[in-house]
């Protein structure tokens, strides 16, 4: 059978689970830039060539999450700002990566403030309201069902995830095959490892992005465990063959048996559904992990090959 607990997640989702820092799991930097002029001249003419800059392209793996706002008024405006670029269709690669993690810390940030709801939600614009009602619900969800924050940080690596582009059509191409919704596949592989973002084996023993235990993958599975494609096909076998897409929520409760995990799942998918928008944030939200020193964001490029202890961590990794 498949974990029964996301190893990563927003969230993910991940991640969320986050992994979203719901498997206990869910910037700001930006490479320099390099000036360039030019003058040419001859004994005759003088041309000058006007002075040009040429910014290198930003890394969006490389950016970092923004400070939680201190106040349901300003967590209210980062939702909004951020929900705002990531549902305008002509949005920049790197507008939308930063406003994906803006979008991710504010949604985390009302998860854990109940007592922030009516403030937020009554700040906000009246069709976001919906929308930060299923992220908060989902959120509280996967953090019900992480348990304990974690004593010890995970032996994982933490990579670039594959292209958005690339993963829809797989999802898709899923989809066309099984039958089941794409959105579902997406929201799955958000919550078991932050869109693929999380390399490591779970404490039960699941593998690869969708988070198979070796013994379902040999009747579900076919090629690579660990490659995405070969991964989401997998998935979708296997809901399928749980009772998808007739029953969705019973394919997923098969998937993980928890009542929580169906309904996250379920909000994620409705979110992509509702807007397009919606699935290129969830591609740029990060790997987070809820541990007993609070949350700790892990960058691309984060890797440890055996857990650690927190404390043990916070004291060489100044936050």
């Amino acid at each position: 059978m498949l974990l029964r607990r996301p190893l990563g997640a927003a969230l993910a989702l991940v991640l969320m689970v986050g992994c979203t820092d719901d498997a206990r799991s869910d910037g700001d930097e930006e490479p320099p830039s390099t000036d360039a002029s030019t003058s040419s001249s001859t004994s005759i003419t003088t041309t000058t060539v006007a002075p040009t800059t040429t910014t290198a392209p930003v890394d969006v793996h490389a950016l970092r999450p923004p400070a939680a706002a201190g106040d349901p008024a300003a967590l209210a405006r980062q939702i909004a700002a951020a929900e705002a670029v990531l549902r305008t269709a002509d949005a920049g690669e790197a507008d939308v990566a930063t406003a994906a993690l803006a979008q991710q810390v504010a949604y985390r940030q009302l998860g854990d403030h109940p007592d922030w709801d009516a403030a937020v939600l009554g700040a906000l614009p009246p069709a976001l309201v919906p929308v930060a009602e299923a992220h908060v619900a989902a959120r509280r969800d996967l953090r019900a069902l992480t348990g304990e924050p974690a004593t010890e940080m995970p032996a994982w690596r933490i990579v670039p995830p594959e292209p958005a582009a690339d993963l829809v059509a797989w999802y898709q191409e899923a989809e066309a095959d099984f039958g089941v919704p794409w959105q579902y596949l997406a929201a799955i592989n958000l919550v078991e490892t932050a869109t693929g973002r999380i390399r490591g084996t779970s404490v039960a023993g699941a593998q690869g992005p969708m988070q198979f235990m070796p013994a379902t993958w040999a009747t579900y599975g076919e090629g690579d465990i660990n490659d995405p494609r070969d991964a989401i096909r997998g998935a979708a076998r296997y809901l399928t063959a749980s009772g998808a897409p007739a029953d969705m929520a019973g394919a997923l409760w098969s998937y993980n048996h928890s009542d929580r995990y169906v309904r996250a799942v379920q909000r994620y998918a409705d979110l992509i559904v509702e807007h397009p928008g919606a699935y290129a944030g969830f591609h740029g939200w990060g790997v987070w992990y809820w541990t007993t020193a609070g949350d700790i964001y892990l960058p691309v490029g984060w890797e440890a090959t055996a857990p650690v202890a927190v404390d043990q961590y916070v004291a060489t990794h100044p936050r």
